[in-house]
């Protein structure tokens, strides 16, 4: 889920921003080159359609839409242990980070439908945002994608309401 959301709400202008995106995987983050932005482009493209979907409570699109995604990124899951530290692969260990990264998106997003359904999804109140989340707190209370965005809508609250005075 966590991918699927990263790449959803990443900035696809160039590497950097794919790179910042896959911060945490830098075995994707350090082999992406040109080919694999274009390429992402495209499935960032496609979840964003998902996640729309998800958080209006489209039941069909989302369907649609993630099977989609299952069907042109089809994820092959690979167990590795190199270095000691056992996980799965979901492409070949040959393929390009695109085709791994996509494949872990389209599985993260369906894995996240089944498990939280519509309900935790939401989409930022930020009116600049655009980012799409995952809501996991205890009272579904979330309004905004980061901490950043929430003190910034709140502190322009503020001044707003100041000035108003």
């Amino acid at each position: 889920m966590d991918v699927a959301l990263r790449l959803a709400n990443a900035d696809l202008d160039g590497l950097t921003g794919l790179r910042a995106a896959l911060h945490d995987e830098p075995w994707w983050s350090e082999r992406c080159g040109q080919s694999d932005l274009v390429a992402l482009r495209e499935t960032r493209g496609a979840l964003r359609e998902v996640l729309g979907a998800v958080v209006r409570g489209d039941g069909d699109a989302v369907l649609a839409g993630v099977n989609r995604l299952l069907t042109e990124h089809p994820p092959q899951p690979r167990l590795s242990g190199h270095s000691g530290d056992w996980h799965i692969h979901v492409a070949s260990p040959d393929a390009p980070p695109a085709t791994e990264v996509a494949a872990a998106a389209a599985w993260g997003v369906a894995q996240g439908v089944v498990r939280h359904e519509t309900e935790r999804w939401g989409a930022c109140d930020a009116a600049d945002c655009g980012n799409y989340f995952l809501d996991l707190s205890t009272n579904r209370a979330k309004r905004f994608c980061s901490a950043r965005c929430a003190n910034r809508v709140h502190v322009a609250a503020f001044r707003s309401r100041q000035q108003d005075s």
